[in-house]
C-alpha cells in the first residue's frame, strides 16, 4: 500500500455567480489537467437570503455533467426540456448535459435562511459529448451511509465503498464520491484506486492528511503559553486537498472532529476547449456550440 502524496493544499475563494449569488471556488477556470476528469468545484453556503435568492437563471450547459449536492436549504431546477424538480437537504442531482440544454437553478434557504450545497462538473470524453442529456435524481434517503465501530461515517453518493454502492450509476468518469466525517481525534485510512484522480474537501472541522507513513502537514511555528513551539498545521474549512498517485488516503481528526468529500475519477485525458458551461474538445466545436446558440439549434430534438 502506498499513501497518496499531498500535491496542493489551497483554501477555497470567495466567487460571484449566476445572478449574484456568493460562493466559494476550490477550483475551476485553470489548468484543466490538474484534477481531470474533474473541471470545476464550487461550494456555495450561504447565511443570508439576499446573497444567494438570485440564483442561477437561464443559463447553456453541452459537453459536461454537474453534480449538485445539498447540505441544508432546497434547489429548484428547470430546463429547456420540460425537466423540473427541487432538491431538498440531503439531495443528489447528477445532470448529464450531453448535446445541450438550457438550465437554471434557484436556491431557497432552510426555516433560518441557510443554504449550503456543492456543484462538481465533470468533463465527458468526445465520444460522449453530443449524447442525449439524462437527469439523475437521488433523494438523500436513498444514499447508503456506513458508520464504522470507531464512528467514522461514509455516505457513498458515487461508487462502491466499504462493501455499499451509490445511488448514482452510468458515469462516464466511473467516479468515487464520498462525504466522509472523522469523529475528534480518530486517525482513519481510505482505499483509492490508484489510477484515478482524487481530491479532498474539507467543510466541517479540520485534519490532517498524512503524505507518508506518519501524519503530516505545514510545520509553522506559534506562541504557545510564551513559548515557541512547532506544530503541524491542519487542514480546516473551505480546504481544497489535491493529491499525488497512490491507493490510500490518510487523515487524523482534529479536536473536533472533521467532515469532508473524498471524490476521485479516472483521467479522460483528451484536449479541452472551454467556454463557461461549454466544454468540447476542439475550439471549431466550441465556436459551432456558439453558432447553435445564436441560432436556434443548440437543444437538439429528441429521438
Amino acid at each position: 500500500m502506498s499513501i497518496r502524496p499531498i500535491l496542493e493544499t489551497r483554501r477555497a475563494t470567495p466567487a460571484l455567480e449566476g445572478a449574484g449569488v456568493k460562493l466559494h471556488r476550490a477550483f475551476g477556470f485553470q489548468d484543466p489537467t490538474e484534477l481531470d476528469p474533474f473541471l470545476l468545484f464550487d461550494d456555495f453556503r450561504n447565511e443570508y437570503p439576499q446573497d444567494y435568492l438570485r440564483g442561477f437563471p437561464w443559463h447553456p450547459h453541452r459537453g459536461i455533467e454537474t453534480i449538485t449536492y445539498v447540505l441544508s436549504g432546497t434547489v429548484d431546477h428547470g430546463d429547456s426540456l420540460g425537466n423540473t424538480g427541487t432538491l431538498g437537504a440531503g439531495d443528489v442531482q447528477w445532470m448529464t448535459a450531453g448535446s445541450g440544454i438550457l438550465h437554471q437553478e434557484m436556491p431557497k434557504g432552510n426555516a433560518q435562511g441557510q443554504m449550503h450545497g456543492f456543484q462538481l462538473w465533470g468533463n465527458l470524453p468526445a465520444a460522449q459529448k453530443m449524447t442525449a442529456p439524462r437527469y439523475q435524481d437521488v433523494r438523500g434517503t436513498e444514499i447508503p451511509e456506513i458508520i464504522d465501530d470507531d464512528g467514522t461515517r461514509v455516505k457513498v453518493i458515487v461508487g462502491t465503498f466499504w462493501g455499499k454502492t451509490g445511488p448514482v450509476d452510468g458515469i462516464a468518469a466511473d467516479p468515487q464520491y464520498l462525504d466522509i466525517f472523522v469523529p475528534a481525534g480518530v486517525r482513519k485510512t481510505f482505499r483509492i484506486d490508484t489510477y484515478r484522480r482524487a481530491f479532498a474537501y474539507v467543510f466541517e472541522g479540520a485534519g490532517a492528511f498524512a503524505d507518508a507513513s506518519t501524519p503530516t502537514g505545514v510545520l509553522l511555528e506559534k506562541e504557545v503559553a510564551g513559548q515557541e513551539v512547532n506544530i503541524r498545521d491542519l487542514s480546516g474549512n473551505r480546504t481544497l486537498i489535491r493529491f499525488g498517485t497512490g491507493d490510500e488516503v490518510t487523515v487524523q481528526a482534529g479536536p473536533d472532529g472533521v467532515r469532508f468529500l473524498l471524490i476521485s475519477g479516472a483521467p479522460i485525458a483528451e484536449p479541452v476547449a472551454w467556454h463557461g458551461p461549454i466544454v468540447m474538445n476542439t475550439q471549431e466545436e466550441l465556436m459551432q456550440a456558439m453558432r447553435d446558440l445564436r441560432n436556434g439549434t443548440f437543444i437538439r430534438p429528441a429521438h
